[in-house]
């Protein structure tokens, strides 16, 4: 099941996810017990978390009402769903504890960016952090680009894993057991940020200035849902794609990762305990866009999109 927050008004909730519309929960369950003449107890909607595995309250009872409004007749589905101009999507999860995102996870974007990609028992994958309260970025919402370095700003469509258990020191065979579910993220990158360019050079400022590039507020757009973890049973086969004003850019397969889902999980809660909501992003295929010289500038619109989840646009913007 596809699940997302969104809001309708002054309101927030969730909803049953589809490309083109949304199905509020609160009134698909109710329109269930009306018509089965059931209770269906759904303790909270209001943290997806509590309705996807593996340890959400309402996970089982959301599951059935899943099944049964994939099966309703096209006029009743009409009558319950919203359209995506009825709502505005937001971010599946709130305010994640952490952002963690890779570096470097797929060969051919190593290989693009002038690196040399290694093989995986040659070495460990590269982890590094996002505000999240900054850079979490709605789907729709503007990717503003810093008024203090606006012209070499990147995209990177990436697979978003949302933990769903606590997590420390698992194994990678039980590693996905811990996944509430999947989403799309877009690691937006200032790939030339030089802070004070009049700097006396240090040894270590090459890797800051990459790492703050990656900080400026916006540049963590997510959504546009949580595909559950039952429903994509292996997150190594899918496609991944990005698209700016409809030009194909990324065309990859998450099959490409140096670092599969598992094994960055396993790897990342030997130091650190994951939580539930904590969002982990998986690296990016190659075709971003310093490969080429090209960057997003005010006015284009960015489509990530991955099979089984869904599409996250965002428009550009230049900071005001």
């Amino acid at each position: 099941m596809r699940l997302c927050r969104f809001s309708d008004g002054d309101m927030i909730l969730s909803g049953f996810y589809d490309d083109d519309f949304v199905i509020p929960i609160d009134q698909a369950s109710e329109r269930y017990c009306e018509e089965l003449g059931v209770e269906l107890l759904l303790s909270s909607t209001s943290n997806l978390l509590d309705l996807l595995p593996p340890d959400g309250v309402s996970y089982l009872a959301t599951r059935e009402l899943a099944s049964w409004v994939g099966n309703l007749s096209p006029d009743v589905r009409d009558e319950l769903a919203l359209s995506m101009d009825e709502v505005t999507l937001l971010t599946p999860v709130g305010t994640p504890n952490k952002i963690l995102l890779l570096a470097g996870n797929y060969a051919a974007h190593v290989v693009e960016r002038g690196g040399i990609a290694p093989e995986r028992n040659e070495t460990f994958p590269y982890v590094f952090m996002k505000p999240p309260t900054t850079t979490l970025t709605h789907p729709g919402g503007p990717i503003v680009l810093p008024r203090i370095s606006p012209d070499h700003v990147d995209w990177e469509c990436e697979l978003g894993v949302v933990i769903g258990r606590r997590c420390r020191n698992v194994s990678e065979r039980e590693a996905l057991s811990y996944v509430a579910g999947y989403t799309v993220v877009n690691d937006i990158s200032d790939r030339k940020f030089t802070p004070n360019p009049d700097r006396k050079p240090r040894e270590r400022d090459k890797f800051f200035d990459w790492l703050h590039g990656k900080w400026h507020d916006t540049f963590c757009p997510v959504g546009p849902c949580i595909t559950s973890s039952d429903v994509i049973v292996d997150p190594q086969d899918l496609s991944i794609r990005l698209e700016v004003n409809g030009h194909l850019k990324q065309n990859g397969s998450t099959g490409q990762m140096i670092f599969p889902v598992a094994a960055v999980i396993a790897f990342i809660s030997k130091f650190v305990t994951l939580e539930p909501g904590d969002l982990i992003a998986t690296g990016t295929p190659s075709g971003v866009g310093s490969s080429s010289g090209t960057y997003l500038k005010p006015g284009d619109l960015v489509t990530a999109s991955i099979t089984g989840i869904g599409r996250l646009e965002n428009p550009v913007e230049a900071d005001d």
